[in-house]
């Protein structure tokens, strides 16, 4: 969530220095609940301490609203497409969310 969050904050000041669009809040989908309410919640546990300084930094983000979570199911979420093997009709679900199509299939 770290690293996303930066990457965000990245796309979002390139867009205002490109004069685009002036974006307040962006979302993040995530489909790890644990990881959700670690990053809302401001108790940190014995389990949290080596990700300590990467929950303060999201938290920051959270709390200024630059940025804001939502949970999305495993089965909704759709960078499955990007980072695991698919086969059949869960890989036909997904590219029809995404507004894919096959140039190679027969008109």
């Amino acid at each position: 969530m770290a690293s996303l969050t930066c990457e965000l904050i990245w796309v979002k000041q390139f867009l205002q220095e490109l004069n685009f669009c002036d974006i307040q809040s962006m979302k993040m989908y995530c489909d790890n609940q644990a990881a959700l309410h670690i990053a809302s919640n401001p108790v940190f546990h014995e389990r949290t301490k080596h990700i300590e300084i990467d929950c303060h930094f999201v938290r920051e983000k959270l709390l200024s609203k630059e940025i804001c979570t939502e949970f999305v199911g495993s089965n909704d979420q759709l960078a499955d497409m990007l980072t695991k093997s698919l086969r059949g009709p869960r890989i036909e679900f997904i590219c029809s969310k995404l507004g894919t199509y096959n140039l190679y299939a027969p008109a």
